[in-house]
């Protein structure tokens, strides 16, 4: 990972801080040094069968999860780069066992040990997705109103610092950094109450809509019936489990995330290809009585065998077999590269992954130093008093220089987010896009607009942040408006 100006300057404080504290602290001060070397950890949540290990193989771009419930899918599974492809299933005690990756390049779905016995499957992949992003799989969450599972709390709150997980560095944890949150149909209340356990149990930045986005996976099943678009429903019910989840989540992205990992993954061969073209060859009625139902998909009798029908249904599901067979219809000399590309936009990973850019991408340097900062204050606060004012005087020094306002700003769009501190919703909204993206035309709702009428723009929302203040905001309010006001004026200055 290629450190950014804020990382760089916490680790270089975090250096001399080592050197000054006590024994008590300058482990916690050694830890976060080390974190802020490592790529941004990404931890994905979310209910049983919600497609979480789906969408991280797509993620990863490779099919490397499990998605079949088995031994594995109850272990917390970490995914980062590495020079080899290695699995290790690291016990409690601290042990590693080496597996090797099944025939068909996937975790094996039985471990050496019991699986209460793991404490997390520790994965490497040459994958350069994984440069600047480690990817944390979680067992899904129990039944309907029942918390997180011990796993998923251990390893979101609770990760390994070190690379290498021994008995006596076991019990040194950290927190992620950021999380996604998986959910299929309508936000039930117990998801809400899911990323609420989330956040009560991080008590870190990363448990801020600012760092956390929401999936709605499976939009598919939204299609008003077989081989319609289920676009026109999905966008604004997405939207409406984002005002449900506006205190938890920054944005819910729909999307079809079985469609997105054979995209990503490389999974649809051109047999596949080729057996679909026979599908859409055949008369209207038998096609439409073959793509009825999944059953009748499989029973009706056709010029495709059965097997290959199971791995089309296993690659694409009847929404993606409905989606290709009209393209290769009304295109029967479509190349296997060209129906793949097609396909990955209809599952509208290519939203996602520039919303994931937006969110934690570009924001990987303020989201980690954030997190670092956050650390170090939470250590001075349980710490020895004699640690106390180094380490609260040091995260002072770092937050007030003006290039690195974007670290309390991130703090306030968490405290407004999370609705501690009350605004009313439309400076809600625009306190998150001043935190969310550095793209003015973004911030300011003026899409299109020239330098000029922009800055006038940030210059005029400064102003009136700076009348909140002064006129009639609590004094929590006040505290934001201030912050807020001083990311509108510099952003004026960098459009000056």
């Amino acid at each position: 990972m290629v450190a950014g100006q804020l990382t760089t300057s916490v680790a270089g404080m975090c250096e001399e801080l080592a050197g000054k504290v006590s024994g008590a602290s300058r482990p916690v001060v050694e830890e976060v040094a080390s974190r802020l070397g490592q790529p941004l950890r990404v931890a994905v949540a979310g209910r049983l069968k919600a497609g979480k290990s789906t969408l991280v193989n797509a993620l990863i771009g490779r099919r490397v999860a499990p998605t079949a419930a088995g031994e594995c899918t109850r272990v917390v599974t970490q995914f980062r780069y590495g020079p080899a492809d290695r699995v290790d299933v690291v016990a409690r005690n601290g042990t590693k066992h080496a597996v090797p990756l099944d025939a068909n390049g996937m975790i094996p779905t039985t471990l050496p040990i019991p699986a209460d016995e793991a404490a997390m499957i520790d994965v490497q992949l040459s994958s350069d997705r994984l440069r600047d992003l480690t990817v944390v799989d979680t067992p899904g969450l129990q039944s309907v109103n029942t918390d997180i599972s011990d796993a998923a709390r251990e390893m979101l709150f609770a990760a390994p610092i070190a690379d290498d997980v021994d008995d006596d560095s076991r019990a040194a944890v950290e927190s992620a950094e950021a999380i996604i949150y998986v959910f299929t149909q309508q936000v039930r209340a117990d998801d809400v109450e899911a990323l609420q356990a989330f956040a009560k149990a991080s008590q870190q930045l990363s448990s801020s809509p600012m760092n956390a986005l929401g999936l709605y996976n499976k939009a598919d099943k939204l299609a008003p019936g077989p081989g319609q678009d289920p676009w026109p429903v999905a966008g604004p019910i997405a939207g409406d489990q984002a005002a449900v989840l506006r205190r938890s989540v920054c944005d819910v992205v729909p999307v079809v995330g079985l469609l997105a990992e054979t995209a990503e993954a490389g999974l649809l061969t051109a047999a596949d290809c080729e057996a679909l073209r026979t599908l859409a060859g055949l008369d209207e009625d038998k096609r439409a009585l073959m793509l009825a139902s999944a059953g009748l998909f499989l029973s009706t009798e056709g010029p495709v065998d059965q097997h290959q029908r199971q791995r089309l249904l296993e690659r694409l599901d009847l929404y993606g077999i409905h989606f290709a067979i009209a393209h290769l219809g009304a295109n029967p000399h479509l190349a296997t590269g060209e129906l793949v590309r097609l396909l990955f936009a209809a599952s509208g990973f290519p939203r996602l992954r520039q919303t994931l850019h937006q969110i934690f991408g570009v924001r990987a340097d303020v989201i980690k130093a954030g997190w670092a900062l956050a650390r170090l204050d939470a250590a001075a606060a349980s710490g020895p008093a004699a640690d106390r004012d180094l380490l609260r005087g040091a995260v002072e020094s770092i937050v007030a220089r003006p290039e690195y306002h974007r670290l309390p700003l991130l703090e306030a769009a968490a405290q407004v987010t999370t609705g501690q501190v009350a605004l009313p919703e439309a400076m809600e909204a625009e306190v998150a896009r001043l935190a969310l993206t550095d793209d003015a035309s973004v911030v300011l709702g003026l899409p299109g607009e020239a330098r000029p009428q922009l800055r006038r723009a940030a210059i005029e929302a400064a102003a009136r942040w700076r009348a909140f203040a002064n006129g009639g905001a609590t004094p929590a309010q006040a505290r934001v408006a201030n912050v807020v006001h001083r990311g509108f004026h510099l952003l004026a200055q960098r459009l000056g």
